[in-house]
C-alpha cells in the first residue's frame, strides 16, 4: 500500500539523514528516484527547486510534495511525518548527550571526522544536479558534453557571479534568473 511505502521510505529518510539540508539529498534520491521510482531525476530535481524556493527544512518541504503527489493529502502528512519523527528522536537524544560530553576528545574527534563526510554528500548530490541542469543528465561522460545547454551555463556563471561578488538575497537572484529563463527558454 502506498501510504505505508511512503512513511516507510521516509522514516529511512529521517533516520538516516545526518547533516542535515543539502546533506539528505542523496538519502532523499535514493527512495524517491532510484528505488522507488516516484520520481524520474528530472521531477526530483524540479522538487529540490521548488524545496529551496518555499520556507523550510529541504527534507520536510521534499516529503511533502512527493507524498502530495503521489498519494494525495494523507500522503504528504504520513511522508512529512515520516521525516521529522526519527529526526526530533535523535535531536532529541544526541542534544542530551552532547551537551553533557562536548569537552570530551572524542566527541570532538567524531564531529571533526563527519564534517568531511557531511561535504562529500552535499558535492555529491549538487553536481548530479549541477550536470542534470546544464548537461541534461546526472551523470559525467564524455557524450554529455555534446548536449551543453548553453542558456543554462549562462545563466549558473552569472548567479555564481553576482552571489560571489555582491553577495544579494538569494531571492533576488531566483527572480532574475526566472526572469531570464522566461526569456531565453520560451522567446527562442
Amino acid at each position: 500500500m502506498i501510504y505505508w511505502k511512503l512513511l516507510w521510505s521516509f522514516l529511512q529518510v529521517g533516520l538516516f539523514s545526518f547533516g542535515g539540508g543539502y546533506g539528505i539529498l542523496p538519502v532523499i534520491q535514493q527512495q524517491v528516484v532510484t528505488e522507488n521510482h516516484w520520481l524520474t531525476m528530472q521531477e526530483f530535481t524540479d522538487v529540490i527547486t521548488i524545496s529551496q524556493m518555499t520556507p523550510g527544512p529541504i527534507a520536510l518541504n521534499a516529503s511533502t510534495f512527493v507524498g502530495m503527489r503521489m498519494a494525495g493529502v494523507l500522503g504528504a502528512i504520513l511522508a512529512t511525518f515520516g521525516c521529522i519523527f526519527p529526526t526530533a528522536v535523535l535531536a532529541l537524544i544526541v542534544g542530551h548527550y552532547y551537551y553533557k560530553y562536548r569537552s570530551l576528545t572524542l566527541v570532538q574527534g567524531i564531529f571533526s571526522g563527519l564534517r568531511p563526510a557531511v561535504v562529500s554528500l552535499i558535492a555529491s548530490s549538487g553536481l548530479a544536479i549541477l550536470f542534470l541542469a546544464l548537461l541534461g543528465t546526472s551523470t559525467l561522460s564524455l557524450g554529455a558534453f555534446s548536449h551543453i545547454d548553453w542558456r543554462a551555463v549562462i545563466l549558473f556563471a552569472a548567479s555564481l557571479f553576482v552571489l560571489r561578488k555582491w553577495k544579494p538575497n538569494p531571492v533576488y537572484i531566483m527572480l532574475a534568473t526566472g526572469a531570464a529563463g522566461v526569456l531565453l527558454y520560451l522567446w527562442k
